[in-house]
């Protein structure tokens, strides 16, 4: 763990420029994806695709980094980037973010008007977004802007903007936020409520404390509107990272049960209603107005059980004014950690997930942190050193688990820069990396394209296809051959980013399956294991077949938007089955035939 911020900084602008090749100039669009990345797997945001577009329409300047779509259709995310490069912290003022904000709103605008596409080149990826916005606009229940930057910013929100009838939030991601998330190591240390400010006073409870050392408990009501205004300010945050996936407020029949019951007779709710299941970081007891026992406020919740009930609030709310939400309650029960490893904490909160959604449709492969597999990779990264006999690669089978590590282990400066040295964030590998990975290796570009918790559904889905079956353990030559085609992806990430004006990641997973198909047979993985690289010549051979690749992508998308065709099996048939060049001759990896 950084121990300050500015040595956090100096570590993110680090991280910008391992990921560049020499010579380019993207460290802007580099930064971009990182912050995105981290966003999306602490659960602010969904899968992110960088998309880069700086133009003028009249007088007004556009700007763009990047955008998140949920899988419903139904929420979007607008990124910004304003990167400085900076080594010391340095301050942004908020007229600077402002205006960044003002600038992606405008192409916002002029995409929810159909204004913006006719204006584009129509082979530009930015128009196929464009058409996409235009499309959906509409039907979009939640729309949120967010400002990133490598500066502190002195206000991280701004007032919400309306356009086009939907209320657009503004945010900012500043490297003080960002600091914040990556420190704690967990996605719940902003979201804090105070129930005075949000009910007018404590929630009455019953209070048990804990008998042992993991938690206390507490059930309650939680008013239907302190839920709802929750959810207008920390959104998807507030759902447990692992079954955030499953929050739908389309199409699921529970969700229809619940707006009916909101709207026709909110009174039963409770009642009808099974509850919420929360897990906090603390908690703080009070008086309710009545002079009874009640909770104050809670700091670092999460909602591990009942997103559903949680977001139909908040959209019902919204799709239909007239809701009266003040006449709804929401049992609650309230586990409060204790627990001071966070691996065993994030062990629990996997546990009372898991235990608490039994009876809804989250499959264990979205909770396996604990599954063998993945602790056999964590024991393997642990005990096998790089061919220099000092360095190591680390897989974060737990979130957070790399922080920890420097903070149990690097208790002085030498130690932590040692550790840092040899286990470096450039060689940590997390869960749904690794699947990202090793699929892509399995010619599965399509299932990949899909973004990283669906990927990871079928990656443990695959591993282990009969019920109750656990996939089988890796040993020390599977890890190297997992951590071979891990570098192989990372350094092919790295050579094609700057290549490609937009959806670097969809070209660069279809290369290395195409790779894969190819010569995968012939590739001598453990060459660049011993190596800790790819040669040149594989590199080299890698970027002509990308080129072609990135060629037949939007070739067969037929004017639909590259990063949403890759996702279709008809998509990976047309471009796997694409004519492609010859391999060159004395690549040092690839075996004779």
């Amino acid at each position: 763990m950084s121990s300050s911020l500015p040595e956090f900084l100096r570590e993110t602008q680090s991280a910008v420029k391992s990921q560049m090749r020499e010579g380019a100039l993207y460290e802007e669009l580099v930064f971009a994806g990182i912050v995105m990345e981290h966003m999306s797997e602490i659960g602010m945001t969904f899968d992110p695709v960088e998309c880069h577009f700086e133009g003028t329409v009249g007088n007004a300047i556009l700007r763009l980094s990047g955008y998140s779509l949920s899988d419903e259709g139904d929420q979007l995310d607008l990124f910004v980037s304003l990167y400085a490069g900076v080594e010391e912290i340095t301050s942004i003022t908020d007229s600077e973010t402002k205006m960044a904000a003002e600038r992606c709103l405008r192409f916002l605008t002029l995409c929810a008007e159909g204004k913006m596409a006719q204006k584009l080149d129509p082979s530009s990826d930015v128009r196929s977004l464009a058409e996409t916005l235009q499309a959906i606009y509409n039907d979009l229940e939640q729309v949120r802007l967010y400002v990133i930057t490598d500066r502190v910013a002195k206000s991280k929100s701004f007032t919400t903007r309306e356009i086009g009838g939907k209320a657009v939030r503004l945010e900012v991601m500043d490297i003080e936020r960002l600091y914040r998330h990556t420190s704690e190591g967990k996605s719940r240390d902003e979201l804090v409520v105070d129930f005075k400010e949000v009910s007018g006073s404590p929630l009455p409870c019953v209070y048990v404390p804990g008998e042992n050392d993991d938690y206390d408990y507490a059930m309650t009501a939680v008013p239907g509107e302190a839920l709802r205004l929750l959810y207008e300010k920390f959104g998807a945050r507030l759902l447990e990272a692992n079954v955030r996936s499953f929050l739908s407020v389309k199409g699921k029949g529970v969700n229809a049960g619940i707006q009916s019951t909101l709207r026709a007779a909110p009174e039963r709710f409770m009642a009808y209603n099974n509850g919420i299941v929360i897990v906090a970081d603390e908690m703080l007891l009070g008086k309710t107005s009545q002079g009874e026992q009640g909770i104050a406020w809670l700091k670092g919740l999460q909602i591990v059980n009942g997103g559903q009930t949680t977001a139909s609030l908040y959209f019902t709310k919204k799709k239909y004014p007239e809701t009266d939400l003040s006449r709804v309650r929401v049992p609650a029960k309230i586990i409060v950690m204790k627990a001071q490893d966070s691996t065993k904490e994030e062990a629990l909160v996997s546990d009372i997930s898991r235990f608490a959604n039994s009876q809804n449709a989250v499959r264990q492969s979205d909770l396996s942190a604990n599954k063998p597999f993945h602790v056999e990779i964590e024991k393997l990264s642990r005990s096998i050193y790089c061919p220099d006999g000092v360095g190591q690669w680390f897989y974060e089978r737990a979130a957070g688990s790399y922080n920890t590590l420097l903070s149990r282990e690097g208790t002085t400066t030498a130690k932590l820069n040692a550790l840092k040295a040899a286990i470096p964030t450039a060689r940590r590998i997390t869960k749904t990396d690794l699947a990202k990975y090793l699929n892509a290796w399995d010619c599965k570009p399509d299932i990949v394209s899909m973004g990283s918790q669906k990927n990871f559904d079928r990656f443990m889905a695959a591993l282990a296809p009969s019920e109750g079956q656990e996939a089988p353990l890796p040993g020390v030559a599977d890890f190297k051959s997992m951590i071979a085609k891990a570098k192989l992806y990372r350094d092919s990430q790295k050579l094609l980013r700057p290549m490609f004006q937009a959806f670097q990641a969809n070209v660069t997973t279809y290369t290395i399956s195409v790779l894969s198909e190819k010569l995968g047979s012939r590739i001598d993985l453990n060459r660049i294991w011993e190596k800790q690289a790819a040669s040149p010549e594989l590199m080299e051979q890698i970027a002509i077949w990308a080129r072609e690749v990135n060629e037949a992508l939007h070739t067969t998308s037929g004017g639909r938007m590259v990063s949403e065709w890759a996702k279709r099996p008809e998509c990976k048939d047309a471009v796997m089955g694409a004519s492609y060049s010859k391999p060159a001759d004395g690549i040092p990896e690839v075996k004779s035939a």
